[in-house]
């Protein structure tokens, strides 16, 4: 079902798409168990950026701002009780790829926390972002997306606002194109191909990162909703979707207090660091390891944590 068909006047800005508001069934029960159940869920329209927010967008918001991004600043020890003082440096998690098969129980084997990773140093100190400007950007902790969003006058989406825009008009398509993963062969997103994470076949065309639209859009017209870049939704994480009796329409904006709390990861007590949801999967997704790069799939990541495969796209509400 859908409603607020017309959009209310012009877009915010040229580079917005105006999803018509609507009722969708939200969800998987045919994956990860925390997709499910499925639900059905009200959304009003809103406008949403036709693409992930780029390098060279962001860096258009440092200039104006002097933003200095979370990665860009030492962790404050209070933070980590028990952390090495050695380790706490300014930096980020980026994906090396190892020389050959490992335990993919122990994403120590691939993740690297490395000293001076940042937006503009994207795999660590001496990288560059030349080149790239037209990538998704990347190592942007939660704190940084949401200051972007702030100065464009935007928000960042609810996990219902980013799952329905997803899904492009499919209703309970795998995919946001359909059922089949790669139609005739032809890769959709920019996700892995082959045994992650040692060997990428690069049938897409990309080891890591690739431009913004790419890949063809969904049936709303927005490009990289699946694969390239985990994005930033504004919902505290739960490990499981409400049913039908406990919410039957709206997902709240904004939750606070205890879906805060209850957000963090039940594993670490001693370090309470609440987690948001991410979207869509990123290129590091593959079919026999993390196969996220549907609509439906969800990522509980902490708030604190920016790595070389997370970014953001924003939204606009009618006021």
């Amino acid at each position: 079902m859908h409603e607020n068909l017309s959009p209310p006047g012009p877009p915010p800005s040229p580079d917005m798409v105006w999803i018509p508001g609507g009722t969708f069934a939200m969800g998987s029960e045919r994956h990860y168990p925390e997709e499910a159940p499925v639900h059905r869920v009200t959304v009003d329209g809103f406008w949403i950026d036709r693409a992930p927010v780029t390098n060279a967008a962001f860096a258009r918001f440092v200039q104006a701002t002097g933003h200095v991004t979370f990665a860009q600043l030492p962790p404050d020890p209070r933070d980590y009780p028990g952390a090495l003082p050695e380790m706490l440096f300014a930096g980020s998690l980026v994906f090396v790829k190892p020389p050959g098969p490992v335990d993919l129980r122990d994403i120590t084997n691939w993740w690297r926390f490395e000293r001076g990773a940042d937006w503009q140093h994207p795999w660590g100190e001496g990288s560059t972002i030349e080149g790239l400007m037209d990538h998704p950007v990347v190592h942007v902790a939660y704190a940084d997306a949401e200051a972007y969003a702030r100065w464009a006058g935007k928000d960042l989406p609810t996990e219902a606002e980013w799952e329905y825009a997803a899904r492009g008009g499919l209703e309970g398509a795998a995919y946001a194109w359909g059922d089949e993963l790669a139609p005739g062969g032809r890769p959709m997103a920019n996700h892995w191909q082959g045994l992650f994470p040692w060997q990428n076949t690069m049938e897409d065309g990309y080891e890591r990162t690739s431009p913004v639209g790419a890949f063809p859009p969904n049936g709303y017209g927005l490009v990289d909703m699946i694969g390239n870049v985990w994005e930033w939704t504004s919902d505290w994480y739960r490990p499981r979707h409400p049913d039908e009796k406990q919410k039957a329409c709206c997902i709240p904006r904004n939750p606070r207090g205890g879906a805060e709390q209850e957000s963090c990861d039940p594993a670490m007590p001693a370090i309470r660091i609440p987690r948001k949801v991410l979207k869509g999967g990123s290129h590091l997704c593959a079919p026999n390891y993390c196969r996220r790069y549907r609509p439906a799939a969800r990522y509980p990541e902490p708030v604190d944590t920016s790595t070389s495969h997370v970014g953001f796209r924003c939204v606009v509400r009618p006021r």
